[in-house]
């Protein structure tokens, strides 16, 4: 559980959003699929403006696809409040390495430490690399892992990764980026 100081154990002048005071759970969802669909359709509409349009679908996250990446081997985990899940991320292992996959947050709740949690949590489950894929124009996306200890993969390594451990067109490899921790060794 996760789950904010007791009220009374705080100084007088500290001041705490409302959020703070709601015990949180992450919990594993293999049973939540509309819940998840909903949460990585309404964030990913963040990408609608910033992704070439070709690589844009509507919707973003049909309930097939959510279906075959679990069928891969995506463990989808979900951040609760108050009985609804908040936020989704997956992981998933490929070869010698840990993918986070679908990592998404309600756009209500970004910015509150939801991302944060997850990744932490997921971080702890594993003990190989992990690597992360995303669009290259979402700078957001991009400062969030580099905040949590992810490095960028040099471009020219990057191709090479998506091809090995993603299942991805050649158009989105062309417009994507792969983060790394512990950081990729490319010599």
């Amino acid at each position: 559980m996760i789950g904010a100081p007791a009220k009374d154990t705080l100084p007088h002048d500290h001041h705490v959003a409302k959020d703070e005071w709601q015990m949180a759970e992450i919990r594993p969802c293999p049973d939540a699929r509309d819940a998840i669909l909903a949460i990585v359709n309404a964030a990913a509409e963040a990408y609608r403006s910033v992704i070439p349009a070709d690589c844009w679908h509507e919707p973003y996250m049909p309930r097939d696809e959510l279906d075959r990446e679990i069928a891969a081997g995506v463990a989808f985990w979900g951040y609760e409040e108050d009985g609804q899940l908040a936020g989704v991320m997956g992981l998933q292992p490929v070869h010698d390495v840990d993918l986070i996959r679908h990592a998404y947050i309600l756009p209500g709740k970004q910015r509150c430490g939801v991302g944060g949690a997850l990744l932490a949590h997921l971080r702890q489950r594993s003990t190989r690399r992990i690597l992360v894929g995303t669009w290259e124009a979402a700078h957001w996306a991009v400062r969030f892992y580099q905040r949590h200890g992810f490095k960028l993969v040099a471009p020219a390594g990057k191709a090479a990764l998506l091809k090995t451990y993603w299942n991805v067109p050649e158009r989105q490899i062309e417009v994507s980026v792969v983060l790394a921790n512990p950081p990729w060794d490319e010599a």
